[in-house]
């Protein structure tokens, strides 16, 4: 099993959400996070005073997924959210160890 984190850009959310939902991911977690990277912010100006935006608004989604199905959701979720732009996001896969489903008790790929 494995969870694939991905950080997005807020307004590609739906179209992501779709597009996982057509290959048939049903359960995804979604936060709506701040952060950066190459793109260091930006500056804008409010009344007529210039600042800096430090941190720029993304959406993180957090998948788990068994192992014959990591390399799908991630082309998935590539294809999907790419602009092509600075700051289209990234996408990390880590080992999940266990899974327990609380209101059955299932564990393991049957939990996801």
């Amino acid at each position: 099993m494995k969870l694939i984190e991905a950080i997005i850009k807020p307004f590609k959310l739906d179209e992501v959400k779709d597009a996982l939902n057509a290959i048939g991911i049903e359960g995804i977690t979604v936060s709506e996070v701040k952060g950066f990277g190459r793109q260091k912010g930006h500056t804008e100006l409010y009344r007529g005073a210039e600042y800096v935006v430090d941190f720029i608004p993304k959406i993180k989604m957090e998948i788990a997924v068994s192992d014959d199905l990591v390399s799908k959701v991630v082309e998935t979720i590539q294809n999907t959210a790419k602009t092509g732009r600075i700051g289209d996001g990234k996408i990390f896969i880590i080992s999940l160890e266990e899974a327990v489903r609380i209101r059955t008790g299932e564990s393991g790929s049957d939990a996801i």
